[in-house]
């Protein structure tokens, strides 16, 4: 009887296995014309070397390294887990970010003014100026302003004098009017972040972003023990910045700044993204909410989200095959992310075109990728629209 009975269950086992359904696998992007695109642009001196990770919600499905992270005045090979000077993908990953998290706890509401905060930001024509404004770079500041002689005036670091430079300004249109990228609007927020919080962006985001998430390669002001394994920009003073952030007014700011500043490595990164993908949830932790996501990933006005773009003159780094609905963010650096929710899919593409002479370009290299991933989604590109990119 009891030999009988495992008989049946088998039958059944098998039975049951057979009635199931045929689960469709999910197509596979085709990753072999990507090394040979990056190594042309090595050749061509676009940049020395490059990490690529590309994956989705679930796994990383390509991460290679390629050239060095170093020319001069040392070569010394890229690695999978070379830490990159971020720029300014720091605004959405560090400073919108935790912007959002503040809203999430109901610390401040976007639809406050930024005077309300920095009594001193509410004038010439900035009186009306909210939060919203700062993150979707409609505030009416200009794009940035004179480092050097905020340098030779104070000195450097001098990170409040900077931000009296910023409060001082007049703005240059109606906020909300017109759409004009600046490193100033989230130098302003960084401020944000720290006067609700009372803590620096970059305690503030490693306490309730990165360490949550696990980016364990991810700061700003890197130890010297991170130096070697950091690639190199821009040789200023004869030396290579190497953990030294490449950006003017962020070193001016102590290297602590929502414009610039975050150092990241391409694993880190993939895990902010999956985040993003995963609806603001990491490991049943949740990072921010299904709202705080919606507003940072998504067109909130003129083609911008709340941190990231969406579809205005700053995305091209998606590539002609990308979803609509598909957002990106790039830095002066070499470093940019696309995110496609549709797909379900990342592009992750760190290179390092500044160094040694700030003469190189990602631009070609963003878009020829995104092209390789996500053609193999859809073989319709988005109708095409003349774009500029944010940063070089």
């Amino acid at each position: 009887m009891k030999r009988l009975r495992t008989t049946l269950l088998i039958l059944l086992f098998g039975l049951s296995i057979q009635c199931r359904p045929v689960q469709e696998e999910k197509p596979k992007p085709v990753f072999d014309r990507i090394s040979h695109v990056i190594d042309e642009e090595i050749m061509k001196n676009n940049f020395p070397g490059a990490v690529v990770l590309i994956g989705d919600r679930d796994d990383i499905l390509y991460w290679e390294a390629f050239g060095h992270e170093i020319t001069d005045p040392c070569n010394e090979p890229m690695s999978k887990d070379t830490v990159f000077d971020m720029a300014s993908v720091t605004k959405p990953v560090a400073t919108a970010t935790s912007i959002l998290i503040l809203m999430d706890r109901n610390a401040l509401e976007l639809d406050n003014y930024v005077r309300t905060y920095l009594p001193a930001f509410g004038c010439k024509g900035k009186e009306e100026v909210r939060i919203k404004h700062l993150l979707a770079h409609t505030s009416g500041l200009a794009a940035y302003t004179n480092a050097s002689k905020l340098e030779e005036q104070f000195g450097s670091p001098c990170p409040d004098e900077v931000i009296a430079k910023i409060c001082s300004l007049e703005a240059l249109s109606v906020p909300g009017e017109e759409f004009r990228y600046s490193c100033l609007n989230y130098i302003t927020l960084s401020k944000i972040v720290e006067v609700v919080s009372g803590e620096r962006l970059d305690v503030f985001s490693r306490e309730n972003i990165f360490a949550p998430l696990g980016m364990k390669h991810t700061t700003y002001n890197p130890p010297a023990t991170w130096e070697k394994n950091i690639a190199a920009t821009e040789i200023i003073d004869g030396r290579p910045l190497r953990g030294i952030v490449h950006d003017p007014l962020a070193r001016l700011m102590a290297g602590v700044s929502g414009n610039a500043g975050l150092f990241s490595n391409a694993h880190d990164l993939s895990i902010y993204c999956r985040m993003l993908l995963n609806g603001g949830i990491w490991k049943r932790k949740r990072i921010l909410s299904p709202e705080a996501i919606r507003l940072l990933t998504t067109a909130q006005t003129h083609g911008r989200a709340y941190g990231f773009g969406v579809s205005s003159s700053y995305a091209s780094a998606k590539g002609a095959y990308a979803s609509e609905g598909a957002f990106s963010h790039t830095g002066y650096t070499g470093t940019s992310i696309v995110c496609d929710p549709e797909s379900k899919t990342y592009v992750i593409i760190l290179a390092n075109r500044v160094h040694p002479k700030d003469d190189g370009s990602a631009k070609p290299v963003r878009t020829q990728v995104a092209d390789i991933i996500f053609s193999q989604f859809t073989n319709v590109p988005r109708s095409t629209q003349e774009v500029k990119h944010e940063t070089p």
